[in-house]
């Protein structure tokens, strides 16, 4: 009987360790997928703003280039 009882408790603790397992590695891979998610919403905001910057450079050349081109025109007139 005492054997019995041990092999009920030891297949009871097994089982209790098995199920911390597997809650364990589902939290795991959730936490996983959550990081995953944010480092792919995080490249997107780095994509968006080296385009943003992209623009900004063309605007500021084409800006840089007209004033070169009115400071050429003024130097013409003199």
């Amino acid at each position: 009987m005492a054997q019995t009882t041990a092999e009920e408790v030891k297949n009871v603790a097994k089982q209790k360790a098995d199920q911390i397992v597997d809650e364990a590695k589902s939290n795991v891979q959730r936490q996983v997928d959550e990081l995953n998610k944010e480092i792919i919403l995080k490249q997107k905001e780095l994509d968006d703003i080296k385009k943003q910057f992209d623009i900004y450079k063309a605007k500021m050349e084409s800006l840089l280039i007209s004033q070169l081109e009115l400071l050429k025109d003024v130097n013409n007139d003199n």
